[in-house]
């Protein structure tokens, strides 16, 4: 039901090698019908005001591109991703770790976790005897990356291979660390900076993703 590690086998191999990058064979209309919830969740949100979601959503959305980029990078020149998703898994895959279905659930991904704070974002739990405690934030951050991580781990065990982990020592503990809780900590974090700061935060992380796009597409790299 889970898998922990990648197995380094032919098969998970000859799976990423069969993948096929931003093809249309196996599009369908799901891919509009997500893209207009995410427009609904987006505009509601930006209708009410509550811009710190918002800021939320696209701060997670931003670290997520550049994950992603980067892990198309390492398949480039090492051979093989971090991750893959296969093509039997989606209607369409933008880049060899990322499928629409995937990329638009974590443009949700920050909402969801800020949404999940508590309405006093400053509170800190395990303050007891006069300790400083821990952050909401980062406590929220941990607990969202876990089952992020858990749920990566069961679509990496799903017999149409959803996830693909070449590498033995890529798994679910190097997910955890290093992929889902920096995209939780910017979810968490970002809307409270202060706004000068946010703003450069978001305008640099957006035109870092857009430069290599715009440049990496075009060469084939990714």
């Amino acid at each position: 039901m889970f898998k922990f590690w990648g197995d380094g086998s032919d098969l998970s191999k000859s799976l990423v090698d069969a993948i096929k990058v931003r093809d249309t064979s196996n599009f369908n209309w799901t891919f509009i019908f997500i893209l207009a919830v995410i427009f609904y969740v987006y505009w509601s949100e930006i209708r009410k005001k509550n811009y710190e979601v918002v800021y939320a959503g696209l701060a997670l959305y931003g670290v997520h591109w550049l994950y992603e980029i980067c892990n198309a990078v390492i398949g480039h020149f090492a051979g093989y991703p971090l991750w893959s998703v296969s093509n039997e898994s989606t209607t369409f895959i933008l880049l060899i770790g990322v499928c629409w279905e995937l990329s638009m659930m974590f443009m949700l991904a920050g909402i969801i976790s800020f949404k999940m704070l508590p309405d006093d974002r400053n509170k800190r739990y395990f303050t007891k005897g006069g300790k400083k405690g821990i952050s909401c934030k980062l406590v929220g951050a941990i607990e969202m990356a876990l089952l992020f991580a858990l749920v990566e781990s069961f679509l990496a065990a799903t017999s149409n291979h959803s996830f693909i982990w070449v590498y033995k020592w890529w798994g679910v503990l190097p997910v955890f660390i290093t992929t889902y809780v920096p995209f939780f900590l910017a979810s968490n974090y970002v809307p409270d900076m202060e706004p000068r700061k946010r703003k450069r935060f978001l305008i640099c992380l957006w035109s870092l993703v857009a430069i290599l796009l715009v440049v990496l597409i075009p060469l084939g790299i990714i």
